[in-house]
């Protein structure tokens, strides 16, 4: 059983039976009266998003969840997976996991959370990399640190970036907000 404080971002808890994700976090420490934690949950079923209080002395149960690591082998109305070891293979639909589409490309390792025997989320990297595959070209004199462009990456994904990427560069992308963070060299 859980605290209140024990609860962090990226904490999995059940409440009535249902998986939930903390999302946000913030403790207010009152002086007698102990500490309040409000958190917003998501449902890692459907998606919902809910905001709960717990109070210092509640118990919260942690969710029975387990990872599998597997291979991504391609996206069509859903997301397919094997798992490298005994070749089983999993589909999950689209609106599991709306963003990894964004981020996976073939061949790729990520983990698979399970609730009860179902899959319920894609665990991605904290960043991925991924190959530049349209860029505009930079204007001569532009050459300031603050310019930025858009580009386009493998997977369709449209990131802004500062002006010395080019076609073919491969650059770190956050997969949390989907932002540059490095090219690689």
């Amino acid at each position: 059983m859980y605290s209140p404080t024990d609860l962090k971002k990226n904490t999995v808890i059940q409440i009535d039976g249902k998986p939930f994700r903390v999302i946000e976090y913030s403790q207010k420490v009152m002086g007698r009266g102990g500490s309040i934690v409000n958190v917003r949950l998501k449902n890692l079923l459907d998606g919902s998003v809910i905001p709960k209080t717990y109070k210092g002395a509640d118990k919260i149960e942690p969710a029975s969840v387990s990872n599998r690591k597997v291979q991504f082998l391609y996206a069509d109305t859903e997301l397919h997976f094997m798992d490298p070891e005994d070749y089983e293979q999993f589909s999950i639909p689209l609106d599991i996991a709306e963003t990894a589409t964004s981020y996976l490309k073939e061949g790729d390792e990520v983990d698979l959370q399970f609730f009860d025997g179902q899959v319920i989320n894609v665990d991605l990297p904290k960043n991925v990399y991924l190959e530049v595959t349209y860029a505009e070209d930079v204007v001569r004199g532009d050459t300031t640190s603050s310019v930025q462009k858009d580009i386009t990456l493998e997977t369709g994904l449209s990131v802004k970036v500062p002006a010395f990427i080019k076609v073919g560069d491969v650059i770190s992308v956050s997969t949390e907000d989907g932002s540059y963070r490095e090219r690689k060299k």
